[in-house]
């Protein structure tokens, strides 16, 4: 697989749910991957890339923004109000607010700075234990909550159970968007992006299938 296959499969998806080329943004997971691939995606034109940690984009960003002034560059991992300063230097977008903690946190740093990142609030919609994110029962009020707190909710972000019909969780997904009135999907990754994009989907997350399996840091 390859970048110009993905993109070719997005536009096919757009065009398959009737939608406008070019609506969906292809997220670029390089999460621990090597610079020299990151660099290689970089030399074929493609700007959007998701990293997992914070403290990972913060060694490998700057080097690339030294190059190639228009990287937009989304955080798509959990993030910890101790690294949430960081986060609003180093991202345009963060996916992944699932607490009021880090919605007061982020808020009370956006007046500081004077800048916030664009947000999307990640939705647990498989109820799972294991995993972060507001439950689908609490969202209306976590949304609205954010809201009051002047935050730049731009959608919401999923990570469907491995072992469940990922469809479903997307098309939940879009309907508490829908009804709070928020245009934002980020949901689909490798292996289901085609499926998101028929349910809505305006942003997805594609790594191994661009880069290849990730590589492992040493020991």
């Amino acid at each position: 697989m390859s970048l110009q296959d993905i993109t070719a499969r997005i536009v096919k998806a757009e065009t398959a749910a009737g939608r406008d080329a070019g609506s969906v943004k292809l997220i670029a997971v390089s999460k621990v991957q090597p610079n020299e691939r990151v660099q290689a995606v970089l030399d074929q034109g493609h700007r959007c890339f998701g990293e997992n940690r914070v403290q990972e984009a913060a060694g490998k960003w700057p080097g690339f923004r030294d190059q190639f002034s228009d990287i937009d560059l989304h955080l798509i991992g959990p993030l910890q109000t101790n690294k949430a300063r960081q986060a609003i230097e180093l991202f345009s977008t963060i996916h992944s607010v699932d607490r009021p903690k880090l919605a007061k946190t982020l808020a009370r740093l956006a007046q500081e700075v004077g800048t916030c990142p664009a947000l999307f609030i990640q939705v647990n919609t498989g109820e799972e234990e294991q995993k972060a994110g507001i439950l689908p029962a609490d969202a209306d009020a976590f949304i609205a909550d954010c809201r009051n707190l002047d935050l730049p909710i731009q959608g919401l972000m999923c990570i469907p159970p491995v072992d469940e019909e990922p469809s479903l969780h997307f098309a939940l997904l879009a309907k508490i968007a829908e009804r709070n009135g928020l245009t934002g999907l980020s949901m689909g990754m490798s292996g289901d992006f085609e499926q998101a994009i028929a349910l809505g989907a305006t942003h997805v997350r594609v790594g191994s299938a661009i880069f290849g399996e990730r590589v492992k840091p040493a020991e």
